[in-house]
Parts: C-alpha cells; structure tokens; sequence
C-alpha cells in the first residue's frame, strides 16, 4: 500500500493531487485541521491536513481474506471507504469558477461528508475494540462469561478465568464444546477455592462469636448449630445475647433455649461478660449472639469487637445473607477482616439465585467459609461448606 500526506488549504484541492497522483482508486484515510507557519507561535495560517493511500495494482477495498471475523466491522470498514471515495467525486464535481453561493453550499457539503468519515472511523475503533475483548473466545467461552456475569462474579477474576480457559484451549489446539467448557470451568473454581475448604468452626473453641448485619439470621443460625451439638453429639451448650436493641431478638433466641433446654445470658455491655461465662462455667461450648448494626461503619464493627474479648479459647463468625447486596457484604468482610475475623458463614441461600458474591469474598478477602444455611427449619436447614455443592449453584443448569 502507498501512504502520502497532502498539506492544503482545503480538501477539493487534495482531492485534485490525491487523483493526479495516486489514481481515481484512492482512498481518503484521515483528514483535520493544523496550523503551520508563523513566527513565535504568532500568525500561523490554518491548513488541512490530508492522508490519502492506494493499494497497489487494486482498489483499496479489503478482500475477504483481509475481513475481520466480525460483520460489523467489516460493514463500517466498507462504509467509510465508500464514503470517502465519494467525498472524492462529490467535490470534485463542481466546476472551479462558482458563485460566492455555490461556494458556501460546497464548503458546506465538504465539511459534512468529513464528520460522516470521522464518526464512521470512531464507530469502526469501538466495534474493533469490542471485538478484541472476544478475541480467540469461542460461542461456549462467551456464555460463559455472561453467565458468571449474571452471578455477580468479580470480572477480574471472570477474565482470569476465560484467560486461562483460552490458554487451554490452544495447548490442546481444540475447541471446547459446552461440556467441555463447563468441566474445565468447574474444576478451575475448584482449585482456586480448596486452600479455603475444610474450615467449619473449630472443635478447640469453647466460646463462638457470631456477627454480621441486622437482618441475616444470626439468631436461626445460633438455634440450628446449638441443637446440632446438643441433640446430635450431646454436648452441653449455653447462651449468650449482647443484642439488646431488638427486644424480639432477646425473645426469640430464649424460645430456642427453652426448646433445647439450653441456659442464656443476657449481657448490656462488655462488664457483664465475667458474670455471664460465670454462670455458664459448666458448658462445653457458648455461643454468642451480637447485636446487627450498619457494620459498613467501621466504628460499629469497633463497638462490637469490644464485646468479642475473652481468656476462653474463642473464634468469630461472620454471618452474611446471600439476599444482600454483593458491595455491601464487600464493605462489611472489609472492615471485619481487619479485627482478625476469618470465618464467615452464608444464609438465605433459598431466597437467591444469584452465588457470585461467595466466591468474591472468600477470594478477594481470604475467608474461610464454614456453613451454608436456608431456610428456617432447626436443625436441619444448614450444611457444611462443600465446594462441590456450591460450584453446581455457582454454575448452575448451564452446566454439563
């Protein structure tokens, strides 16, 4: 291809080099304005800067083979040759003595046509753009990303994924198929995930903590937990509430107490724990329920880790609920993780569909996640975190 830029005082007269000397199959590629001349920056004349080519021994309109895989670029490609070749015509078809009128109306006409180039080159950059971010991904590996997408996944570690799911694909110089896709899908999510299973509440902690947002079930989750231990592995379990700004909380968590035949305390503040795992010193486990607040609020989570401090060996737990909203459960697992708390546990999974938000916290915050609770059956409605089980959700029936 031959390149050459023309310096004019206005396009017509480009028009009538770029002919002379590059032939009637030419192509206007980029046109704008510049100012050269002058003396210290001061009397510059504008003038218009012209870049013209010509694809030798043939029209420079791409063939096939030169097309991109995408019709819509391919189709902005054609258009703005096209128009740019009858720019070309357009002006010079008028005769070079005119009126002062017919020379308006072409100047006019000139500039029109070239905002029409520069928004078509302006559309054909984005739809290229648009298609590089599907480069070498295949129909499967692009549902994929929209179905990860859905599911509320962090698009960093989405494109880690397809990145890596692309890779693959070349090693084997082969196409997945949906099967295939989804398989090799799974068992990335696996390996990212098992330094982080196995983590259910530890066996050596006596007190357990639990805390999280209003509104996520803590208390249900206390009940489910404590008639598991009780009921199933007959250990002696008691009772501690430092939620006394619900007074339907204090309520609720004595039902389950009297159900299970469990003792509770009831603490106002953090002078009252010594008298409370004193009258609890029999039990082979406490747990302990704290107050819901706006823990987007780094001092609340303050406020409640200063209730979390015992000689007894101890472990906290944060509860969150899959209804709420994934930067919130973020802001929450932040200011959390930066008292120590490791642990988290997940309810509500009945009341979604939407499983991105878990992987997102344990990967981009080290959680180690320990149940998954729906419903409000006690005992039964809550499970161990198994990866497994929950990659089926987080991939869901598009899956092989």
């Amino acid at each position: 291809m031959r390149v050459k830029r023309y310096v004019v005082n206005a396009l017509p007269e480009a028009v009538t080099m770029i002919r002379s000397e590059l032939g009637k199959d030419a192509v206007i590629l980029n046109t704008k304005e510049i100012k050269v001349g002058g003396f210290m920056g001061m009397f510059r004349k504008k003038k218009m800067e012209v870049i013209a080519a010509i694809e030798s021994n043939q029209a420079n309109i791409p063939s096939p083979q030169q097309r991109t895989a995408n019709p819509q670029v391919d189709a902005a490609v054609e258009q703005i040759l096209q128009t740019a070749q009858r720019t070309a015509t357009a002006v010079m078809e008028p005769p070079a003595a005119v009126s002062v009128k017919e020379s308006d109306y072409r100047k006019e006409r000139e500039q029109y046509i070239i905002d029409e180039i520069r928004d078509l080159r302006e559309y054909m950059v984005k739809l290229s753009k648009q298609q590089s971010n599907h480069s070498g991904m295949s129909e499967h590996l692009i549902q994929l990303k929209e179905h990860l997408i859905e599911q509320e996944m962090d698009p960093l570690w989405i494109e880690r994924l397809l990145q890596l799911m692309v890779e693959k694909q070349l090693e084997e110089q082969s196409e997945f198929g949906k099967e295939l896709v989804w398989e090799h899908a799974a068992k990335q999510i696996e390996e990212w995930l098992q330094p982080y299973s196995g983590s259910g509440i530890s066996n050596h902690a006596r007190v357990v903590h639990f805390v999280g947002p209003t509104g996520v079930g803590k208390t249900t989750t206390i009940a489910k937990l404590a008639a598991e231990q009780t009921l199933k592995k007959g250990r002696k379990v008691g009772f501690i509430t430092s939620d006394t700004y619900r007074i339907a909380a204090v309520d609720q968590l004595r039902t389950y107490a009297t159900i299970l035949n469990v003792p509770l305390e009831v603490v106002f503040s953090q002078m009252d724990l010594t008298r409370a795992f004193k009258q609890l010193a029999e039990q082979d486990l406490i747990y302990m329920d704290t107050a819901g607040r706006n823990f987007r609020s780094e001092l609340h989570v303050s406020e409640v880790n200063s209730l979390l401090q015992t000689s007894e060996p101890s472990e906290t737990v944060l509860v969150l609920s899959l209804t709420g909203k994934t930067r919130d459960m973020a802001a929450v697992a932040d200011h959390f993780s930066k008292y120590g708390v490791r642990k988290v546990l997940f309810t509500k999974l009945d009341e979604t569909s939407v499983y991105g938000a878990i992987f997102n916290l344990i990967m981009n915050f080290e959680l180690l996640p320990t149940y998954m609770a729906s419903g409000q059956t006690v005992p039964d409605d809550i499970e161990l975190f198994q990866i497994d089980s929950y990659i089926k959700k987080l991939l869901g029936s598009n899956g092989p």
